[in-house]
């Protein structure tokens, strides 16, 4: 079922809650760049996607495919999988637990419903991604390969070895997306690496790129929508999402030292109250 825009801004905030309440829990996490790509997320897993926690096999056959690429942004991916049922929402309780299925960064090897590929290591998962699209050329199966890219991430070579391979491939049935959220651990990704205008980059490589704002819903969808409308044209999609690292919470917008920092129990009781309680309740 198709969420309002009303709706999906309500699943967003307690996805929020749930990144915030996971990584103090835990006492380690990454907060930042998961409440920066709560909304787009939401949007895609709730409104865009072709899948069905049901019927979920690693294969993806049939389905859409998710790969998170920059695998430090469980505390987001987790939420949004069990928001929409993939396991249950009591488990994210167990974030970063030894031994449980909800890793730092995802894990196949307990078999987590929904997680197709494991990552850690930046830079590897567009790889992975275009693989899976190609395959899914190959199989004569029409469904999508999503990724999530970071673009302190994108920094890592391999990105860009994937790029090539995608177009290469006419990989017309790869959207790709990024956190544009200008930060990364050491601060501002300008400061870090200077990547310059990612736009004119990935078109330059024969992406089609699409830039939208990252927290505006209605922007979002009509993003997902042209993404959608490129298939047939032989070329992959990027989707950079502009964004604020941290957003909406104050003292964690727009700042990196929130990347891998976790707030302090009386920061944590702020920033629930700046979001607010949801009808769908904390786990």
């Amino acid at each position: 079922m198709m969420q309002t825009v009303e709706q999906l801004k309500t699943i967003a905030t307690q996805v929020r809650r749930d990144i915030l309440r996971m990584v103090c829990a835990a006492k380690s996490g990454h907060p930042g760049g998961s409440m920066s790509s709560a909304d787009f997320l939401t949007a895609l897993y709730f409104n865009e996607m072709k899948h069905d926690p049901a019927t979920w096999k690693r294969d993806g056959k049939g389905q859409d495919m998710f790969i998170l690429s920059a695998g430090h942004l469980t505390p987001v991916y987790y939420s949004v999988l069990a928001r929409y049922g993939y396991f249950p929402v009591e488990e994210l309780g167990s974030f970063r637990q030894m031994g449980t299925r909800l890793q730092g960064h995802p894990s196949v090897r307990k078999n987590l419903p929904g997680v197709f590929q494991a990552s850690g290591s930046l830079g590897q998962g567009l790889s992975a991604a275009a693989g899976l699209a190609l395959g899914k050329k190959l199989d004569k199966d029409e469904n999508f390969v999503f990724c999530l890219c970071g673009d302190g991430e994108s920094e890592e070579g391999q990105i860009w070895e994937a790029g090539m391979f995608a177009v290469h491939h006419h990989l017309d049935n790869l959207i790709a997306m990024t956190d544009w959220n200008g930060q990364q651990i050491d601060g501002p990704v300008s400061s870090v690496s200077g990547e310059g205008d990612l736009a004119a980059k990935w078109e330059s490589w024969g992406w089609q790129v699409i830039v939208a704002d990252g927290h505006d819903f209605e922007a979002i969808q009509k993003a997902f929508e042209l993404a959608k409308a490129g298939k047939g044209s032989g070329k992959p999609v990027m989707i950079l999402f502009q964004t604020d690292m941290g957003h909406g919470v104050d003292f964690m917008a727009g700042t990196h030292k929130w990347h891998g920092s976790v707030p302090k129990p009386e920061q944590l009781e702020d920033a629930l109250r700046q979001l607010g309680e949801t009808s769908l309740g904390d786990f």
